[in-house]
Parts: C-alpha cells; sequence; structure tokens
C-alpha cells in the first residue's frame, strides 16, 4: 500500500471544519460502501457538498475523491476470499467478515506519522500510566505488561477516582495513554481534559473519529468499528481495533527502539 487512507496528523484533524469532520465520521462507519459510490452519491447521502468532500480528500492525503475510492477497493481486495469458505454457515461467514473487515479497515485508517510519534513519545517518557475502563482494560493491562518486559516504567489504572487523582499529578516528561472504544468514557475525557491544562503529552487508542478523547489528545490512534454487534443489548462490543492498534505499536517500538 502506498500510503494510507486516512493519511492526517493530529494538528490537521483537529483543524476540520464541523461538515468535514461529520464526512469523515460518515466515511468511517460506510467504508465497506464508498468503492461502489459516486462523489455525486456521496454528497446526497452525507448530506454535504462536493466540495467538501474534495476538500477533506485533500487533507486526509489524496488527489481526489476518486483516488481514495480506487485505494479502498484495492486493499479491500483480499475480504472476498472470505466467500470461498462456503461449507460454514452463513451466519458464522458473517461474523468472520465482520472481524476481518474491522482488522483490515483498522490497518488502513493508521497514519504513519502518528505512529513514528507515539514510538518516540513512549520512547522519551519518564514514565508511562495507561488509563482504562470496561472491557478496554484488558488491552490495557497488556500493553502495560509489554512495555514494562521491554524496560519502561509503566503502570494501568482502571478505578474512576484514581484515574482523575493521578491525571493531576503528572510530571512534565510523563505520558497518558487513553483506551476507549467510543472515546466518551466521562472519568477518560476529564483526566485528558486536566492533562491538556498542564501541557502533558496524551495519545488515545478509539474508535470514536469525531469523540471528546479525539479531540482533546495530542495524538490519535483511529480504528474502525463495525456497526453490527451480536450482544445487542449488551455494552460489550468489540475492542478487536484498539487491540490490532496497541500490537503495531508496541511492534513498531521493538523494532525502532529495541
Amino acid at each position: 500500500m502506498n500510503h494510507f487512507i486516512f493519511d492526517i496528523p493530529a494538528e490537521k484533524y483537529q483543524s476540520l471544519s464541523d461538515s468535514e469532520r461529520y464526512l469523515l465520521e460518515y466515511i468511517v462507519k460506510n467504508i465497506e460502501r464508498i468503492p461502489n459510490m459516486s462523489i455525486v452519491k456521496l454528497s446526497e447521502e452525507a448530506n454535504v457538498s462536493t466540495a467538501t468532500i474534495v476538500r477533506l480528500m485533500k487533507k486526509i492525503g489524496h488527489d481526489g475523491f476518486t483516488s481514495f475510492k480506487y485505494n479502498i477497493k484495492d486493499n479491500m481486495k483480499s475480504q472476498e476470499n472470505v466467500e470461498a469458505i462456503d461449507e460454514i454457515d452463513s451466519k458464522i461467514q458473517k461474523a468472520i467478515k465482520k472481524n476481518e473487515l474491522e482488522v483490515l479497515n483498522t490497518v488502513q485508517m493508521l497514519n504513519r506519522g502518528n505512529i513514528e510519534d507515539t514510538i518516540q513519545k513512549i520512547h522519551d517518557a519518564d514514565k508511562i500510566y495507561i488509563f482504562a475502563r470496561g472491557f478496554s482494560e484488558m488491552i490495557a493491562s497488556e500493553m502495560n505488561v509489554k512495555l514494562q518486559l521491554l524496560g519502561k516504567n509503566s503502570e494501568m489504572h482502571n478505578d474512576p477516582n484514581i484515574i482523575r487523582v493521578k491525571s493531576r499529578k503528572l510530571k512534565e516528561k510523563e505520558l497518558a495513554i487513553f483506551i476507549s472504544l467510543n472515546g466518551e468514557t466521562i472519568e477518560l475525557v476529564e483526566a485528558c481534559k486536566n492533562l491538556k491544562i498542564q501541557n502533558i503529552s496524551t495519545i488515545t487508542l478509539t474508535a470514536g473519529v469525531d469523540s471528546s478523547l479525539a479531540k482533546l489528545s495530542e495524538i490519535t490512534l483511529l480504528g474502525f468499528k463495525g456497526s453490527h454487534s451480536f450482544f445487542p443489548d449488551y455494552e460489550v462490543r468489540s475492542r478487536l481495533p484498539l487491540q490490532v492498534i496497541s500490537r503495531i505499536i508496541l511492534d513498531a517500538y521493538v523494532i525502532r527502539m529495541v
């Protein structure tokens, strides 16, 4: 792949207009349909002007909407292989495809610059604090252990009160990493606000494109969250995109720094 689909640094994301952010979120949620849509069709469905689409394309590193579609199509060809498993029940095939889409689209959305910046932030930090709640805690715990094995001074917290208190006490050369699927967990958002006021570096792993954490964090690593859940009555949506991001970041850190 020549470049990532969403090749946009954090500072440029912050400069997007409300309509451009809305369009970006719409594209992320409908990524598998985009290759078969015209710019006019996307304009109608997303309720934005074609000029807004063109502006956003240029900001995320593409010459135009057509090149953007071709890039997506080229990188989604492997997804067709799922249909070859015709012996498997169709509903299980759907589950397989859902997970494959989340992994492939998450990898496509990762930004080279953000990965390199994250590696450098981790390397330079005197101490790293990882904050997470709910099912994201498992990813945070794994990340914390691996950082410790790599010789980093790292600790993970999931208690709301401890997260709030710790966020007020971080020092200049320390780093906070937030892991949140929707990017709206109240205590995490509050902690990120505290750290931003203190000019402490923050990194967020999330699937919430326009979430509070994405807007507040110095670096945001976005994953793709599918619209379908096999547990619709419970808040146990897949954290697979966040798992993929955390593993890529740590693997990249080992390659660069160890």
